[in-house]
């Protein structure tokens, strides 16, 4: 070894894909002593040794352990000047970006195909009622602007996500808030002849509800908005976000769930729909679930830098 490098020692994972074992492995990798690689570094190397490997694809672990180091994280080398990594596969992969876009499109593609075609999914024609068409305006205009977010406002910690995930994460947004609210809402026992008299009819209560569901949506898109200026473009940048949602009086790590819950509440509150109640508590209950677990991870990256009264999605409770 020249005395002007160092070595990264680079073995295959012990799960192995076809990928993986199509690869001369081991492969050693040399760096300059100055700066130090990183795990991003090493990706890269990997790379340009190997072009059907992308960076995006590696998972690099130490050889002991399958639990994947940072990017960001820089390479420990002994007292020789070397190292050793362990490199996995994750698979084929799609952008984060496409990802969401595909996730949004499919309510905005079912619950036209169900409001506008009753005949074909219920046999028969719908007069519809103003939460009917309440509920239609909500949806669209909701996932519309996801899909806005999507493409103008949200930036990516990570550029992608294994492939087979499109496919779960569309199916939650597709059936659940697609096809199943879709054919729940617009079916005939919620048109205008049907609600007429009840309180699914009350002007006040749609009106309340629509007030709540703004409300909410553009608070959400206000914590978006201040996300995003945390990160600057092209960077992975982390830092505590302060200002409306996150500071008093509402004091939450993830105000941006907490919004998405209650616009979503106002929904099921004005509908009384068993399909809208199922998708709040399956979506309320996984953003629970990130949050408490990305609320760990920020008290643990940021010490004593992190608001201990900030609470995860709840104000003042969880």
């Amino acid at each position: 070894m020249a005395e002007s490098t160092i070595q990264v020692k680079v073995t295959a994972a012990r799960k192995k894909t076809s990928l993986l074992r199509s690869l001369a492995l081991p492969l050693t990798l040399s760096f300059p002593p100055s700066p130090p690689p990183t795990v991003r570094d090493v990706k890269s190397a990997i790379q340009q040794a190997y072009p059907s490997f992308p960076a995006t694809r590696q998972k690099i672990s130490l050889p002991e352990t399958s639990k994947a180091l940072g990017d960001d994280s820089a390479i420990l080398f002994g007292s020789a000047g070397d190292a050793e990594l362990a490199v996995g596969d994750l698979g084929p992969q799609v952008q984060w970006r496409t990802v969401f876009l595909v996730e949004y499109a499919g309510p905005l593609i079912i619950h036209p195909l169900v409001y506008h075609l009753p005949q074909l999914f219920y046999g028969a024609d719908v007069e519809h009622s103003a939460l009917q068409k309440s509920v239609y305006a909500m949806v669209l205009l909701h996932f519309a602007k996801r899909e806005l977010e999507t493409l103008f406002v949200h930036r990516f910690s990570h550029a992608t996500m294994p492939l087979l995930n499109i496919f779960k994460n569309s199916a939650h947004y597709h059936l659940l808030s697609g096809l199943l609210l879709a054919y729940d809402v617009y079916r005939p026992a919620f048109s205008a002849p049907a609600v007429a008299g009840t309180w699914r009819a009350n002007s006040s209560l749609l009106a309340a509800a629509w007030a709540v569901w703004v409300f909410a949506q553009l608070s959400n898109l206000s914590t978006h908005l201040t996300l995003r200026a945390l990160r600057p473009a092209g960077t992975t940048t982390r830092a505590v976000p302060t200002g409306y949602g996150f500071s008093a009086p509402l004091r939450l790590t993830f105000p941006n769930y907490f919004f998405e819950i209650l616009a979503w509440g106002a929904v099921c509150a004005m509908s009384g729909s068993l399909a809208a109640g199922l998708f709040l508590a399956v979506s309320g209950g996984q953003m629970l679930l990130w949050a408490q677990k990305k609320h760990a991870a920020y008290k643990r990256e940021f010490g004593d830098k992190y608001p201990r009264s900030r609470k995860a999605i709840i104000p003042g409770i969880l």
